[in-house]
């Protein structure tokens, strides 16, 4: 049974996630010959404070685009 925890940037909408969820789970069924009903997929979204990228947060990095 496939697992699925994946993390994102919050902002994505419900129906965004739904229709990742149909992706994900085709691709896993396609490459693993698995069933739908096997795959689960956990989302966990992250604020931007909490998500770095070379030493700084995204908020920092968007505040300062905003700002220059």
């Amino acid at each position: 049974m496939p697992i699925i925890d994946m993390k994102m940037l919050e902002g994505f909408s419900d129906s965004q996630k739904e229709a990742m969820y149909v992706e994900v789970t085709d691709a896993l069924c396609r490459t693993l010959g698995c069933r739908p009903d096997q795959v689960r997929i956990m989302v966990s979204d992250l604020a931007p404070g909490d998500f770095a990228v070379a030493g700084k947060s995204v908020a920092a990095t968007r505040r300062d685009a905003a700002e220059g």
